[in-house]
């Protein structure tokens, strides 16, 4: 396996890098208020000083799924020209009040969801009749240029500022090799690598223009806004649990709901219980294809596996499985990073149990301590850690070297 210097960064027993997010709402809590709420600035400045405390890199995500209702209700969310003015105040109140504190930032997470769950992804509400495409499309002009002004103001606050994109990663394989497979594969890739071809790149992709043609869709862009664009990311973060299988005839029918991104069952690799392809070269594929296309660093900063997990009788919770599961994709990323690719940084999802924002369950758990709680809600809230805690200590004490 290859040496993962470059991957995890360790100095003792404990995470080196903490990702989280600001909720924008703690800092304005409608979303268009001229002033943010310093009570909430001050919550965040405590977060981060303790961090540093413990010599833990804060990775900060600016807008994690969650817009201000305020501005769902009042503006229509990211239909609306307006949310990149109320945007770039909020990203600029973090990067000016959280400066020495936070280098590592992200503008979006999973920008591409916008496309899959419009509500999630940028708050975006549909009257009767409308081109859902056309709001959809008009929406991500929007964030794009936010995200590309919030990088300027970035490196403008401190040069030393490192600004990402951040993807839900994981590539389509066709079906089979028959061309038009190919092709469905290669636009359902097309179709999620959309928004970081221009965070990446600095411009739209060539093939956006027969896409929207087919849509009907007319972005409404203002004079400067190609200029704005040419603010590019320092790296690409993404996210990968699993790799997508994509056929011509592929339909709602034949497609599986295991995940809001739709996909065939690829016989070829075993499944979660949920549903998801456990594919460990898949990530190595993906984070080649990648770097071949953007040329920039990147950061894997969502991996793990949402697993049902059970306290046998000494009290213990032996997870095997999800060790299983993030050994082989370390083993990945190493190979990943043998292929010539500079990588940042890797923080798993998560570090405790958590509801599952997919399925809306805590029993599809995901985290290194047990969070003792139900999908009623019911339980004491008791942590404990599972086997996967005390393997990942070995992992990150050793660098990466111990994954046994």
């Amino acid at each position: 396996m290859a040496h993962l210097n470059n991957v995890i960064k360790i100095k003792s027993f404990s995470y080196t890098v903490f990702r989280t997010s600001i909720a924008w709402s703690r800092l304005y809590p409608k979303g268009d208020e001229m002033t943010p709420n310093p009570e909430g600035i001050a919550f965040y400045h405590a977060v981060f000083s303790e961090c540093r405390k413990y010599g833990i890199e804060p990775l900060v995500t600016l807008c994690h799924f969650d817009v201000p209702m305020h501005l769902v209700t009042e503006y229509g969310s990211w239909r609306n020209r307006k949310m990149v003015e109320f945007f770039t105040r909020y990203a600029r109140t973090c990067f000016e009040a959280f400066d020495g504190l936070v280098k590592y930032w992200l503008t979006f997470n999973e920008i591409n969801i916008l496309l899959h769950s419009p509500f999630s992804g940028a708050g975006l509400v549909f009257e009767p009749g409308e081109n859902q495409d056309q709001v959809k499309y008009q929406a991500t002009h929007h964030e794009l240029i936010a995200s590309a002004l919030a990088t300027q103001i970035a490196h403008e606050v401190n040069p030393e500022n490192q600004v990402g994109c951040m993807l839900a990663g994981g590539n389509f394989y066709p079906w089979s090799c028959k061309p038009e497979d190919v092709w469905a594969a290669l636009e359902k890739d097309r179709e999620n690598l959309f928004f970081i071809d221009v965070q990446a790149r600095g411009a739209y992709p060539s093939y956006s223009a027969r896409v929207f043609r087919e849509k009907g869709v007319h972005i409404e862009m203002q004079d400067g806004d190609a200029e704005i664009l040419k603010n590019t990311v320092d790296f690409v973060s993404f996210s990968y649990y699993a790799s997508r299988c994509a056929s011509a005839e592929m339909n709602e029918h034949n497609s599986s709901a295991a995940n809001i991104v739709k996909s065939l069952t690829n016989p070829h690799i075993t499944l979660s219980e949920w549903g998801w392809g456990i594919d460990p070269l898949g990530l190595r594929i993906t984070m080649n294809m990648m770097y071949d296309r953007y040329q920039k660093p990147l950061f894997l900063v969502e991996n793990g596996l949402g697993a049902r997990d059970e306290i046998n009788a000494n009290g213990e919770i032996e997870d095997d499985y999800r060790i299983s599961y993030l050994r082989e994709h370390i083993c990945a990323m190493g190979d990943a990073i043998d292929d010539g690719i500079p990588v940042i940084g890797y923080t798993t999802w998560g570090c405790i149990d958590l509801v599952a924002a997919s399925t809306g369950e805590m029993s599809k758990r995901y985290g290194f301590v047990y969070v003792d709680r139900d999908d009623l809600g019911n339980g004491t809230l008791e942590r404990r850690k599972k086997k996967s805690f005390v393997w990942y200590q070995k992992v990150i004490a050793s660098n990466g070297q111990d994954l046994d």
